[in-house]
């Protein structure tokens, strides 16, 4: 029996065998959902409901009643970080992958295959997709906490009941969701068949990103994190969408609009260290866990200097690139001018004298006849 093309594979007149490295990634999400279906069926069953929910459900709740509806009072629920929690980052991890391949086949690969996009601009176009889908889900996600949670409106919210942060459902899931991105992104190198020579800065963003936002939840700093993290989401995503429209736009009409992101970039790092002194310096600071607190702005300092140097490193060589293809341009279009100067004109029989014109067997005139 043929296997039919399942989620996140490419059609094949040849089917691989089964269990093959051929089969696994052109099957990696039917396989990982069918994992991800075990979990979800074991919450029904009462003998592996207790080893399901490990796994499903968030835990660490420190209002003192099972997490499965409102507190009596009508205060929600409240958790905090605990090793329980590496569970749900696994099987969260496995839904990141399914959620990968279905934006992947039914929308990233409907809308490329209109396009007729080359190799290189494919590759481009997928990575860009997935990240700027990410980075907008997350800072909507993570602007509606901060609302809610009134977070910038009466800015001690985030230095209170520190380093033991009680969290909200929705505050403890955004980080256990961006923990599971973060590292669905390393297999994801072999299922999307990455080339070796391309994997080492993706890998370098997943583990930077993957620890940067574990030492923020576990450390006790998920409230100054959220906030941090939802505006560094909102750069990235507007930065990510322009490199997305520039797969298409390749006669740079969009590029006057590089100024919104270089703006944006620097209005959300001054942002970002603002926030990082008020809270750290001024804020843990005066507590006993002020080394701790010293240590977390001296990390965020380094980090933030390190993206500014890489901005500006990148919109130099940008700007080499850009005049450098207008030389390139500007010299093909001088070519191409004297070329057509040095081609010698034909003559026709109008710009030949009287004389000539009248004169049916004149030289000039058979030269024209036999041209």
């Amino acid at each position: 029996m043929a296997i039919k093309p399942g989620l996140g594979r490419k059609t094949s007149s040849k089917n691989p065998p089964i269990l093959s490295q051929e089969f696994v990634i052109q099957n990696h999400a039917d396989i990982i959902a069918s994992v991800a279906m075990i979990f979800v069926v074991g919450l029904t069953i009462q003998s592996t409901s207790a080893l399901a929910n490990v796994f499903i459900s968030l835990h660490h709740n420190v209002t003192g009643e099972e997490p499965s509806h409102e507190h009596p009072t009508g205060i929600p629920f409240t958790y905090e970080s605990g090793f329980k929690d590496y569970f749900a980052v696994f099987f969260y991890t496995l839904i990141c992958i399914i959620m990968h391949a279905v934006l992947q086949e039914y929308v990233l690969d409907k809308i490329s295959k209109k396009f007729h996009l080359s190799k290189f601009k494919l590759n481009q176009f997928n990575e860009f997709g997935q990240l700027v889908v990410f980075y907008i889900l997350s800072f909507v996600w993570g602007a509606d906490i901060i609302i809610k949670e009134r977070y910038l409106t009466k800015f001690s919210l985030l230095l209170d009941d520190f380093p033991n942060h009680p969290m909200t459902f929705l505050h403890k899931l955004f980080f256990i969701i961006q923990l599971a991105y973060y590292l669905h992104m390393l297999p994801e190198l072999y299922f999307q068949r990455i080339k070796k020579e391309d994997q080492q800065p993706k890998i370098i963003h997943a583990v930077c990103g993957f620890s940067v936002v574990a030492l923020a939840y576990f450390l006790g700093f998920q409230r100054i994190a959220l906030v941090l993290i939802t505006l560094h989401y909102l750069s990235q995503a507007i930065s990510y969408a322009f490199q997305l429209i520039s797969v298409f736009d390749r006669d740079e009409k969009y590029a006057s609009l590089r100024l919104f992101n270089s703006v944006t970039f620097i209005l959300v790092r001054f942002s970002t260290v603002v926030i990082a002194i008020l809270s750290l310096y001024y804020g843990v600071a005066n507590t006993d866990y002020s080394n701790r607190g010293l240590l977390t702005l001296v990390g965020i300092f380094v980090l933030q200097g390190y993206m500014i140097f890489d901005f500006i490193t990148e919109q130099l060589r940008a700007s080499r690139e850009r005049k450098r293809e207008a030389q390139q341009k500007s010299s093909h279009a001088k070519k191409q001018k004297n070329n057509n100067k040095d081609k010698p004109k034909k003559k026709k029989e109008s710009d030949l004298p009287e004389a000539d014109q009248a004169a049916p067997s004149s030289p000039a005139r058979k030269q024209i006849k036999t041209k």
